[in-house]
């Protein structure tokens, strides 16, 4: 836990990843409810109240994104930023195991990352019952489901991040590649019926199967059981571990 906390405050003193996460994350969600809380005020015959389960549906599509780059941000740099730095070496003169070493970045970047996301998630929910007025307002059920569906996508593109970029040891090659996959290649990619089942093997398509009933789009789901779905992410995020581990075992220091 001392290598974790070592890791966590590596990323929290980079006070322009911080920011930045912080502006992708908790920003948007309320610049969204004070835009929509404007104009309900000055119209509401035209516009319904910022609140309610359909708009927090709508916030937490956006936000699901949102939170998946954020880690992917984080999670390049907790893999790549001693490398670049050239405290990898510094770090491996400490006799400290390798494979220590890079463990600790799997919970020190989450906990910069998760009440981050978090953070944002909760001013969404709070907003949501708050200022539902005459729209129903989202049930404990949901807030939990949606909260917890959050925080998995977003851990999930963190330890994509964190493998990756510990196995090419560059922070920006981790994040061009990630997000070309994540935004634009997997989506495709799940959108291809001539590929039948090999789409199940796509992280994208397993993590639609997950996703709540409220956000989630039937019309483009692929057929698959949950456990199925678990296996796949799973799968992506043990292969992806496991080379980044071996990358920081071999390395040249």
């Amino acid at each position: 836990m001392s290598l974790a906390r070592a890791e966590f405050l590596k990323l929290h003193r980079r006070r322009g990843l911080l920011a930045g996460s912080a502006a992708l994350t908790v920003g948007p969600v309320l610049a969204a409810f004070a835009v929509l809380t404007i104009l309900h005020s000055g119209n509401p015959a035209k516009h319904p109240p910022a609140g309610g389960a359909e708009n927090l549906a709508a916030m937490l599509d956006v936000l699901t994104v949102l939170a998946g780059v954020t880690a992917i941000l984080i999670g390049a740099t907790a893999g790549a930023a001693d490398v670049g730095s050239g405290v990898f070496r510094d770090l491996v003169a400490t006799g400290r195991s390798r494979t220590a070493l890079f463990a600790a970045r799997l919970p020190g970047g989450l906990m910069m990352l998760l009440p981050l996301v978090l953070a944002a998630y909760a001013a969404a929910a709070i907003g949501s019952v708050l200022l539902a007025g005459s729209l129903p307002a989202p049930g404990l059920g949901t807030l939990l489901r949606f909260g917890a569906w959050i925080a998995l996508t977003a851990t999930f593109s963190y330890v994509l991040a964190l493998g990756v970029a510990s196995l090419l040891g560059s922070r920006s090659t981790t994040i061009a590649i990630l997000l070309g996959w994540q935004l634009a290649i997997a989506p495709v990619l799940v959108q291809i019926h001539g590929l039948g089942s090999l789409r199940a093997v796509v992280d994208a398509a397993a993590l639609q199967r997950i996703e709540p009933d409220a956000i989630a789009t039937a019309a483009t789901a692929i057929p698959m059981s949950g456990l199925a779905a678990v296996a796949v992410l799973a799968a992506w995020a043990g292969l992806a571990l496991s080379a980044g581990a071996w990358r920081t075992v071999i390395r040249d220091a």
